[in-house]
């Protein structure tokens, strides 16, 4: 009897034994197996913001996320769309979420303040309410900040321009970036002698009659990260070429287009920090413990066709030290 008593707690010992070894194994190779989901919202389309979803999802396949699901949504601009785009993405149970462009990281953190975020190319995220503390994030949101270098781009356009005295900035009224960075340029360009006019827009509809009055008030235009000017920057160059007037754009992209030189970040590069930041939190980092990039890593870029059909000649210590389109 007493050998049956013994062999029972064997057999209980044992079976204790295997389920504390195998449960957990059981567990984690569920979790590893589970198909990790990551939604995208872009604000609209356009080169520059293209180039920024393509290098996160790049990059994102390079740290190991090949197999995961993305739920892709593009609002084109329209506010409505995007909350509707982020409630959707909300409720598919994304295990991180990313905003291409400031609207888009917006909707998305009045949809939820639980799954992290990630902000990929966001100019002032505490102006846009989206962050407190950019070191140590709060709440549910970090990411990459593509906050412009306005001293880098207007020592390259008096380099190529030395006779410039005034300059326009053509900026949409309804997005904060687009203010802040209208504020930041005036700032530094006054510092540097510049007068600078300000034109705002409330819509793509706007730009032609704007653009055709500003154009006989000034020598440059400068076009911030503004999203709504750049899915119509086609129809800027098409009325500022007519006029002469060189437009010194803040992305790669669009000088590709025909914007005469900026002092360009690499919207590909910007993306593909915004992928290493998702893949982080993917991996098990904490939002809190990521603080945002403040991507400054920067090139001129000049493009030689447009400045020949304005007339202007790029100095040769420009071109020396610039990529050319």
């Amino acid at each position: 009897m007493k050998n049956k008593k013994m062999l029972i707690v064997i057999a209980l010992i044992v079976v204790v034994a295997l389920v504390a070894v195998f449960i957990p194994k059981t567990s984690q190779s569920a979790t590893k197996n589970k198909q990790v989901k990551i939604g995208i919202l872009q604000f609209v389309t356009h080169p520059a913001l293209d180039a920024i979803t393509k290098g996160a999802e790049d990059e994102l396949k390079k740290e190991g996320f090949s197999n995961a699901k993305i739920n892709f949504y593009n609002g084109e601009a329209d506010q409505s769309k995007l909350q509707t785009m982020a409630g959707q993405l909300n409720s598919e149970n994304n295990d991180v979420l990313i905003g291409v462009a400031t609207p888009a990281v917006q909707a998305l953190a009045n949809a939820t303040s639980k799954t992290p975020i990630v902000m990929g190319a966001v100019t002032d995220p505490v102006g846009a309410n989206l962050i407190k503390n950019v070191n140590t994030p709060e709440g549910n949101i970090t990411g990459v900040s593509d906050r412009f270098p306005f001293v880098k781009e207007i020592k390259l356009m008096k380099e190529i321009m030395p006779n410039l005295k005034t300059v326009g900035v053509l900026y949409t009224s309804s997005e904060a970036n687009s203010k802040s960075q209208v504020e930041g340029f005036t700032k530094v360009a006054k510092e540097n002698g510049l007068t600078v006019k300000a034109y705002a827009i409330a819509s793509s509809n706007d730009i032609t009659n704007t653009l055709t009055v500003a154009s006989k008030e000034v020598q440059a235009f400068y076009v911030g990260n503004d999203n709504t000017i750049a899915s119509a920057f086609n129809n800027v160059l098409q009325i500022t070429n007519a006029a002469k007037i060189p437009v010194f754009p803040s992305v790669d992209t669009m000088v590709e287009q025909g914007g005469l030189a900026a002092v360009s970040i690499n919207q590909r590069e910007l993306g593909i920090q915004t992928g290493k930041i998702a893949a982080e939190i993917l991996k098990g980092k904490k939002v809190s413990s990521i603080p945002v990039d403040f991507y400054d890593h920067t090139t001129p870029v000049v493009n030689t066709k447009t400045a020949k059909a304005l007339g202007i000649t790029i100095p040769q210590s420009v071109l020396s030290v610039a990529t050319t389109k």
